[in-house]
């Protein structure tokens, strides 16, 4: 929610968290692979549903991504007011 104290130069970190979750992949897809020769089946499966969890999270940072700065208000859009406490 907007509340007006932000800056009006904010962006949203995306491209730094498509990276990281890149360096994560890479990394829980060693490790599947590392486990797999080690014969560890509990790691292995471990790192494979990270590699998958990793996996999800870059299409949905992808799709955020291509989606623009549609969906983040600009600085022609005036605050929200905050929520009344009832």
């Amino acid at each position: 929610m907007r509340t007006g104290s932000e800056p009006t130069t904010a962006r949203s970190p995306l491209r730094m968290r498509f990276w990281l979750s890149v360096w994560g992949l890479i990394w829980a897809l060693a490790g599947t692979a590392g486990f797999a020769v080690e014969h560890r089946p509990g790691w292995m499966a471990a790192c494979a549903v990270l590699a998958a969890v990793i996996t999800t999270d870059l299409c949905m940072i992808i799709h955020h991504i291509h989606q623009g700065p549609h969906y983040q208000p600009g600085p022609d859009i005036p605050p929200y007011e905050p929520p009344r406490r009832r």
